[in-house]
């Protein structure tokens, strides 16, 4: 393994390019479920990948696939700071790195989303927390012996009850100390 000094560092931009766009029923950031599967949410959406892009084949092998992954790009962030506040943790700023704010250096969404079916190259999905028009990435499948970790620590997250009501207003930035 090389040191840090000595390691090659690839600098951007990179060269990204959405390979579809989700088609919700949320508008807008405020009113668009976090984490929507984990909170039960039945809302449904539609992944439509582009046809110039992305050809059929590439879905060969999903069809029986109950979750997948979604990479996307939240382009409807604001900007980002280091420390923000939580809907479930309003009240004490948390380190950015250590929540799932969705305004970050590069806001990039990670969805886990259960695949209802597939119609050409139109993904049909349940439990989306993505608004309309949000650019996506990349789709992988959600592979429970790799993807599942039951015991993990979540830190900060433990201490706060699972069904805990969560503050229905946008998580304020704020700034360093």
């Amino acid at each position: 393994m090389s040191t840090p000094e000595d390691a090659p560092r690839p600098r951007g931009p990179f060269p990204i390019e959405p390979i579809g766009w989700v088609r919700s029923p949320y508008q807008r950031r405020f009113g668009t479920p976090q984490q929507a599967a984990a909170a039960g949410s039945e809302a449904e959406a539609i992944l439509e990948l582009d046809g110039s892009r992305i050809p059929t084949s590439a879905l060969t092998d999903l069809e029986g696939i109950e979750r997948i992954w979604i990479l996307s790009w939240l382009h409807r962030g604001g900007g980002w700071g280091p420390m923000v506040r939580t809907p479930r943790s309003p009240g004490a700023p948390r380190g950015l790195f250590a929540t799932r704010s969705p305004d970050r250096p590069n806001p990039i969404g990670l969805s886990a989303v259960t695949l209802i079916r597939i119609e050409d190259r139109n993904l049909h999905i349940r439990g989306v927390d993505l608004i309309d028009g949000t650019p996506v990435l990349d789709v992988k499948p959600y592979v429970p012996y790799a993807d599942a970790f039951p015991h993990s620590k979540a830190g900060w997250i433990d201490a706060i009850p699972y069904d805990a009501p969560q503050i229905a207003r946008r998580p304020a930035r704020v700034t360093a100390r």
